[in-house]
């Protein structure tokens, strides 16, 4: 039996509606199709984010593994693409994809250690740095979604947001992080970015301490990876030691680093107002300590 849990069929119902529901009702069949496909057996109980259901399994040859199952989008989309790119370097290995569903065979992980779990978070920051290093060391393949593309569509919409935000200090605010990507929108870069690589998407694992898990992977500078680890388990007086850290240990360009993280809380604002949402507190605390 395939335990599809409450929280992943409310977020389906959330986010993609119709296609959603549909998504959760065929999750049974299209878990049992590849189990059979892939020669796999059910190995614990059913694990799931926002968007995924995955599944403990082991191969037909004993190897451990999960299978993870998601509905396919713009950002998941790149995911398969990227972990074949990495083969492993810094990431979950890719075992075995289905183009069709999305479906995923991955190496397994110990889901039980994640990087949150590390008491000491300057420890956490420079785990996440380095493997920053290693995945932003690879050319992005052709193909992948644009961080220049993603850039242009966010100043673009920056007009409209700019008159829906009633504070003038947080307009002024989102009006910096706009004029900060205006100066490095002409070259947005051509690394390959995981995009969303927080603590709760590092896992350890038994040939390495820690790998990465789930990205949403684009081509683009890596100084657009950098947010998640200042907003990780938030602290203030943390943000401008954070920063440092992560760009000594890549290598970037601070002020380019700098402007692309903006661009990064430009992003959040964005979507804040399109939810009809104030812009977050600690993303404009974030903000205000790099500025």
């Amino acid at each position: 039996m395939i335990d599809i849990p409450g929280d992943l069929a409310e977020a389906q119902e959330m986010y993609n509606g119709a296609a959603g529901r549909a998504f959760i009702a065929g999750l049974p069949d299209l878990a049992a199709g590849f189990l059979e496909r892939w020669r796999l057996r059910l190995d614990g109980p059913s694990m799931n984010g926002v968007s995924a259901l995955v599944l403990p399994v082991v191969r037909s040859d004993g190897g451990r593994a999960v299978l993870k199952l998601q509905l396919p989008d713009e950002e998941s989309e790149g995911e398969p693409v990227a972990l074949r790119v990495w083969d492993g370097d810094g990431a979950v290995r890719l075992l075995d994809h289905d183009p069709e569903t999305g479906a995923m065979l991955l190496e397994r992980l110990d889901e039980s250690r994640m990087l949150s779990a590390e008491a000491d978070g300057r420890t956490a920051v420079l785990v996440i740095a380095r493997l920053l290093a290693r995945l932003t060391s690879f050319p992005a393949p052709p193909g992948m979604r644009r961080l220049g593309d993603i850039a242009e569509a966010m100043l673009q919409r920056t007009p409209w947001a700019l008159e829906r935000i009633p504070d003038p200090g947080v307009r002024r605010l989102v009006a910096d992080c706009a004029a900060a990507v205006r100066e490095v929108v002409a070259e947005p870069g051509d690394r390959l970015l995981h995009w969303d690589l927080h603590d709760e998407n590092v896992l350890a694992a038994e040939r390495a301490d820690w790998l990465a898990i789930d990205p949403k992977p684009l081509a683009g500078d890596p100084g657009f990876e950098l947010w998640p680890a200042l907003d990780n388990r938030f602290e203030a007086a943390e943000v401008r030691w954070r920063f440092d850290a992560l760009t000594d240990v890549l290598g970037l360009d601070r002020e380019r680093a700098r402007a692309w993280t903006l661009g990064r809380l430009l992003q959040n604002a964005l979507w804040d107002v399109e939810d009809g949402q104030p812009v977050e507190d600690r993303q404009l605390e974030i903000a205000r300590r790099l500025r």
